[in-house]
């Protein structure tokens, strides 16, 4: 009497899915020591910020992408998710240096200093 309760057990065992998780560990760990390379040996700047935040989107994408399954889904699905994401980022990055700006060139708060 079979077992109704029985697990799918792939032909090749599983080979293939633990070739993605350490694929994907690789990526995660080489990107990790990448950033702490530069976070030890660059100095404080623009150039060393943009670094981190390009690394951090690349490997928050890569994260999303594997581990939430998003690379394996239709393209509109992938495009409603990420375009609402990039908008509201430019939005903050455009609140920011608008922000400043504002602070800057009317002296509003020059009686603080």
């Amino acid at each position: 009497m079979a077992n109704s309760h029985s697990h799918h057990v792939p032909a090749d065992g599983g080979a293939a899915q633990r070739k993605v998780i350490w694929k994907t560990f690789w990526v995660l760990l080489i990107l990790t020591a990448l950033e702490f390379l530069i976070a030890f040996t660059m100095h404080h700047g623009t150039l060393r910020i943009t670094i981190f935040v390009l690394m951090t989107i690349v490997k928050a994408f890569y994260i999303v992408g594997e581990f939430m399954h998003l690379k394996h889904e239709t393209k509109s699905l992938i495009w409603l998710i990420l375009w609402p994401t990039v908008l509201v980022l430019w939005l903050i990055v455009a609140l920011i240096v608008e922000g400043g700006f504002i602070f800057e060139e009317l002296n509003i708060f020059k009686f603080l200093k």
